[in-house]
């Protein structure tokens, strides 16, 4: 069985997060960490690939540095490691990066691709479901247990507060959340062996079946407006009042504000 995972380098934001003049981030600037819900969906590639045998290949689009996180996701025990870069994929929304994703996969043998259900640079969880749709296949989202069984994936989907059992025949295209297990350590001989191994970097030549109009920020229809870091709070209201006063000031304020 072949599995592909497709694992974002997103901004670690307790560092604070820093912007390009046109409203994009600056990644080059900013520290950077594995997406979680992308280390997740790649434990439960690892998992999969120690009960069947799978290989486990990993893929990246990012600036250079990104190539950080493949050698992360091979010192954990994935097999390869394949980075997507070049400059005028620079600036991608979604819709840019699901089609500049699905066009590498398109030079890829697989079973079931694994991705993270969001990132948490963006939150829309919309990059995963859009590839299904580039390659034809099948998607299953909210994923928090997944099963082989034959030539299906079994997938419990979680959904408010219960879940879905749903199967479907692979290819298919699986996306992960951070709940779904503990991804392991890396090993320090998976450390080792991961700085010694080639990683394997295509640029937009190397991308099957996509037009130049949809990669890139020339190719994002979403536009940003504005952009800024931490909104600043106001210093707000400050009264000194007894407690029954303070009672009756709050419960004013909540059926002010409609709360109540």
């Amino acid at each position: 069985m072949k599995i592909v995972v497709c694992v974002k380098q997103v901004p670690d934001t307790k560092g604070g997060v820093k912007f390009n003049p046109d409203g994009t981030l600056d990644r080059g600037a900013m520290l950077a960490i594995m997406n979680p819900d992308d280390k997740a969906g790649l434990e439960a590639a690892l998992r999969l690939k120690d009960q069947y045998g799978a290989e486990v290949t990993v893929v990246t689009m990012g600036l250079p540095k990104a190539e950080e996180v493949l050698r992360e996701a091979m010192a954990m025990g994935a097999d390869k490691g394949i980075l997507v870069t070049d400059r005028v994929l620079g600036g991608a929304d979604t819709w840019a990066t699901s089609q500049t994703l699905a066009g590498a996969l398109r030079n890829l043998e697989y079973d079931l691709i694994i991705t993270g259900r969001q990132a948490i640079d963006g939150d829309t969880a919309q990059v995963g479901p859009q590839i299904s749709e580039h390659l034809n296949i099948p998607v299953i989202s909210y994923a928090q247990d997944i099963k082989i069984d034959g030539d299906s994936v079994i997938v419990e989907r979680q959904y408010d507060d219960r879940y879905h059992v749903l199967k479907a025949k692979m290819p298919c295209l699986v996306t992960a959340l951070a709940e779904l297990n503990e991804p392991r350590y890396m090993t320090p001989g998976g450390i080792f062996d991961a700085y010694d191994a080639d990683i394997t970097v295509w640029g937009r030549a190397d991308l099957k079946d996509v037009e130049d109009s949809n990669l890139g920020l020339k190719g994002s229809p979403t536009q940003i407006a504005k952009a800024s870091d931490k909104v600043r709070k106001g210093a707000g209201e400050k009264v000194n009042l007894d407690v029954t006063e303070s009672v009756d000031y709050i419960v004013g304020k909540l059926k002010e504000k409609h709360v109540i």
